[in-house]
């Protein structure tokens, strides 16, 4: 389980919450499915045990797992919370189309580009399979 990149600026704790939240949302963990143990992760990812609790208390803070005394911490997989992520991004996306409006970029050149540059996302996630 490869969750910390030590390139990235941001805290290993917060590497490992995007990390499994972005797993939560492809499916790859589904609701009820255990989490690794916090000891476990840990000695995987050769990081402090606190560390990785923090990870599962944010991640709980959160509502993407919950805990069970003396079993561990399972999703939650909460159907809203796909649904809020999708909402999120819906805003950040508008707020960037509204600030490119504003400086004289048409919307449908902004999508064409991004429509582009998902294809090319797209044929280049094809030739590794």
């Amino acid at each position: 389980m490869n969750l910390i990149n030590y390139q990235d600026s941001r805290p290993i704790y917060e590497q490992i919450v995007e990390n499994f939240k972005t797993q939560m949302y492809k499916g790859i963990l589904q609701e009820g499915d255990q989490m690794p143990s916090v000891r476990s992760l840990a000695v995987e990812l050769s990081t402090n045990p606190n560390t990785v609790q923090k990870a599962y208390t944010e991640l709980e803070r959160q509502g993407f797992i919950y805990t069970v005394k003396g079993r561990g911490n399972f999703v939650k997989g909460d159907v809203l919370l796909k649904e809020n992520k999708k909402n999120e991004l819906v805003r950040q996306i508008v707020t960037l189309f509204s600030e490119a409006v504003e400086i004289g970029i048409p919307v449908d050149e902004l999508v064409a580009e991004i429509k582009e540059h998902l294809e090319k996302i797209k044929g280049g996630e094809e030739k590794h399979d």
